[in-house]
């Protein structure tokens, strides 16, 4: 995927191989939602448990660090609970810019080693949960949730990762 741009704001990250986890995780959930990676842009940032907490802060009035924030670029919305958003419009350019998504990485190491999960796996699912929020999927209503908990099962088994809510919910995925 040449359209993914990464931002490393924490050194933490480079000890990770987050461009090719990346690359990986939105490509795969593009396809399976019938969009061409090559004409899909996105920004994943790798940041600090501070600095998301400040952005949580900024964008949600939350004063907490936070595992995944996630900005999308078109506002995209289901027409009724439980449905799937309309496909993201194409710019001038022919591109689809979907947005931006950032990475808490000690709130994601965290996260992993207290559900037992490899770190991968772990940032694999937070990266798919953050390209469907681009997408306008969201987890407000129980319908919703639904939905767009059974598209990530299927897009991480498509990429060789158990269901993460197999054993417990993710309950710190935000938006």
């Amino acid at each position: 995927m040449d359209t993914l741009d990464i931002l490393l704001e924490d050194a933490a990250w480079e000890s990770v191989a987050l461009p090719v986890l990346g690359a990986r995780a939105v490509s795969a959930t593009l396809e399976h939602m019938g969009l061409d990676p090559q004409d899909c842009e996105v920004t994943l940032m790798g940041c600090d448990d501070a600095r998301i907490a400040e952005l949580n802060v900024e964008f949600r009035g939350k004063a907490q660090p936070t595992n995944v924030l996630s900005w999308p670029a078109q506002p995209l919305a289901p027409v009724a609970a439980g449905a799937a958003p309309p496909l993201p419009q194409q710019g001038f350019d022919g591109m689809i810019e979907l947005g931006d998504i950032a990475l808490s990485f000690q709130t994601c190491q965290r996260e992993a080693t207290e559900s037992g999960k490899p770190f991968a796996d772990h940032l694999t699912h937070l990266i798919v949960h953050g390209t469907l929020h681009l997408l306008g999927y969201d987890h407000i209503t129980d319908g919703d949730a639904a939905l767009m908990e059974r598209l990530e099962v299927e897009i991480l088994g498509n990429l060789g990762v158990d269901d993460p809510y197999n054993d417990e919910r993710l309950t710190d995925a935000a938006s």
